[in-house]
């Protein structure tokens, strides 16, 4: 087996772990994202109160709406992302090697050759698994409407009471169903533009944790005493540090890319519709102002930070029992 499998089979593995402890942080932070309302009267719910609110209005399986895909697509991303991220860094690593021999470096991979590694990894992800978050966002961002009527609204037109229904459950097929019809095929492509420049995040993100990581191996190889080897909990910490730095920097395209991805309300002020990316852009600071692109950034730093670091531990304990496994077999094959 590859080092290249092995790297995309545990980074699929720790991508759903990582995905099913934050889930619910996650489906709360979209909402936030998506919250179009710019009345600067309203108060504006914290993590934890919107967290109640949604499970006393709507249930705890509200939660975790649209889970299922997310499953998938965070298998789908994290075994693509590894995968050619693995290949294209041991393509990486080998011109280090030859430059070296040339008297050219020191053989190492540096920051550039990192960051491009990621960003190349990165794109191709996006490009194959931006459908699947289409649909989960859609299936995030659906509420449950109120069952109460109030007395004003006893008597109401036949277009009022269908806008008002809540849709029978609402579900994969459903999403799948809502975005073709409003967009066509090319709709599940939403906010590609965004996600695409998004890479920058990850790309950001593995260059850190490269980084940290080189240095703390090259501080242990000079302490003969100690340890050699990072610890699971090391890794955990370096994981959330490098994706606390790359989520501050690229939030804001994250903010404009769920607005495109939610759905469209059809016959609402065109401030709340978007016809593209700048046109998102544009309509967020004009009716917003900046702070828009920040909302639900707080939810959003602690679950990333904290999926991130679950996802760097589970994956490389995955990959350790995996090489020591197919050593002892003797079918794991070296990386050429």
């Amino acid at each position: 087996m590859s080092d290249a499998l092995i790297n995309g089979l545990a980074g699929a593995g720790g991508g759903i772990i990582a995905q099913l402890t934050t889930y619910p942080l996650q489906t709360v932070n979209t909402r936030q994202q998506t919250d179009r309302d710019t009345k600067k009267e309203k108060k504006k719910l914290g993590t934890l109160e919107l967290l109640c609110q949604v499970v006393k209005q709507e249930g705890w399986g509200r939660l975790y709406s649209g889970l299922a895909p997310s499953l998938v697509g965070t298998a789908a991303s994290q075994g693509v992302y590894y995968y050619f991220y693995q290949i294209f860094r041991n393509k990486a690593e080998a011109i280090a090697v030859d430059r070296r021999k040339r008297g050219l470096g020191d053989g190492s991979v540096g920051m550039l050759s990192s960051l491009v590694v990621a960003a190349i990894s990165g794109c191709t992800n996006v490009l194959l698994t931006n459908p699947i978050w289409v649909i989960v966002i859609r299936m995030q961002t659906h509420t449950k409407a109120s069952k109460k009527v109030q007395p004003s609204q006893a008597i109401r037109s036949p277009e009022e009471i269908l806008v008002s229904m809540e849709p029978p459950p609402y579900g994969t097929s459903h999403a799948i169903q809502e975005v073709y019809d409003e967009a066509g095929f090319w709709g599940f492509w939403k906010g590609v533009i965004p996600t695409l420049i998004m890479v920058s995040n990850p790309s950001m993100q593995f260059m850190l944790y490269e980084t940290l990581l080189k240095k703390l191996r090259q501080r242990r190889a000079l302490n003969k005493n100690g340890s050699k080897g990072v610890t699971a909990l090391e890794i955990f910490l370096l994981g959330a540090l490098a994706k606390l730095g790359a989520t501050v920097v690229t939030y804001p395209l994250l903010v404009v890319k769920s607005r495109l991805q939610a759905k469209q309300i059809a016959g609402t002020d065109k401030k709340h519709q978007y016809k593209g990316t700048i046109d998102a852009i544009l309509k967020i600071i004009h009716y917003e102002g900046w702070s828009g692109f920040y909302k639900g950034m707080s939810t959003k730093i602690v679950q990333s930070v904290l999926a991130a670091a679950v996802l760097f531990m589970i994956k490389e304990e995955l990959v350790k029992g995996a090489r020591l496994l197919l050593s002892k077999n003797g079918t794991l094959s070296k990386p050429r």
